[in-house]
């Protein structure tokens, strides 16, 4: 049965809340339409509901289904950027990615396909883990494309590390692996929020080594939002931008729902101030990883990670000149 949507310059939108109250309709983000439902598409959200690669509290690949549910209030216009994200181009929704929940080796390979298939129909590409293994075969597709590209990760953890129990691919080293593959332009990226304890200061020079910069949670205070977007506008300059951010960059007060949740994070205020920094880079696609729902109370988190994929869907707006 078709629903009532906004419809805009040609571009399907939201279903109407005038018309269908929004905890019914669709349980697309923001109750977007799928991708089967539009011809072309500026930008696909895609669900990735893997999370073989925790190393500790698992359930993030439940993590998509949570922050569409959680993204049902969203609304058409955000003053914050003054922009319409479903207005000025055309958002749809990918639905999720069917990957081996049993073979890590195997669902990296699928992600990357699938993800290739989809940007093949959309221009940028939205992923909603899963946990942050994902990163590495996102960071294939994407390369594919732009060459290497500069990445932005907003981390409670670094994820350089090189090996977990003897295994290269985890959630913990998709930027060693994706360094090492040339997938980065190591002149360009950094981590931001990055704090707790490490397994020795070598994790820093070898995160160094790798091409990264690092803004970590104790400068928050003393740089602000503006401050942390000057970091990364001047480390990035016009190189095309991958942007990864681990829901646990979040203090656990703002992200309780996240599988290995750390003291002293940002608030999700101060993340949603720099992200909207990132209209005015070159921004090539993006993911929100490691929302782990079973540890989320009165979806807390899925909020969050919900308004944070907003605030990336209005940085892809095209601006006028």
């Amino acid at each position: 049965m078709s629903v009532p949507r906004i419809i805009h310059d040609g571009r399907v939108g939201q279903v109407d809340a005038t018309v269908v109250p929004r905890f019914a309709g669709p349980a697309t983000f923001a109750r977007l339409p799928r991708i089967d439902e539009v011809s072309d598409v500026d930008v696909a959200v895609l669900g990735v509901p893997f999370d073989a690669g925790v190393s500790y509290r698992p359930g993030a690949r439940f993590g998509p289904a949570h922050v569409r549910e959680s993204s049902r209030l969203l609304r058409p216009y955000n003053p914050a950027a003054d922009v319409s994200p479903f207005a000025g181009q055309q958002v749809a929704d990918a639905g999720d990615l069917a990957v081996n929940p049993f073979a890590i080796d195997e669902a990296i390979t699928q992600i990357e396909a699938g993800a290739r298939a989809v940007l093949e129909r959309a221009g940028r590409l939205i992923t909603i883990g899963g946990d942050h293994t994902i990163a590495l075969p996102l960071l294939r597709a994407v390369a594919a494309q732009h060459g290497p590209v500069a990445v932005v990760h907003f981390d409670a953890h670094l994820d350089t590390w090189d090996t977990y129990f003897g295994a290269a691919h985890t959630h913990g080293t998709p930027f060693r692996r994706a360094s090492e593959e040339g997938l980065i332009d190591r002149s360009g990226c950094l981590h931001v929020g990055t704090r707790g304890p490490l397994y020795s200061s070598r994790d820093l020079h070898d995160d160094r080594e790798l091409g990264f910069h690092v803004v970590p949670s104790v400068e928050i205070d003393d740089l602000g939002a503006r401050g942390i977007a000057e970091r990364i506008r001047d480390r990035v300059g016009d190189r095309p931008v991958y942007l990864s951010i681990d829901i646990d960059v979040l203090d656990p007060a703002f992200a309780p729902g996240t599988g290995t949740p750390e003291a002293g994070g940002m608030t999700s205020r101060e993340l949603l101030a720099v992200l909207r920094s990132f209209g005015s880079l070159n921004l090539v696609g993006a993911d929100v990883v490691e929302v782990a729902p079973a540890y989320d109370h009165a979806e807390i988190t899925g909020i969050a990670a919900a308004h944070t994929v907003y605030e990336i869907l209005s940085a892809l707006v095209p601006r006028k000149d």
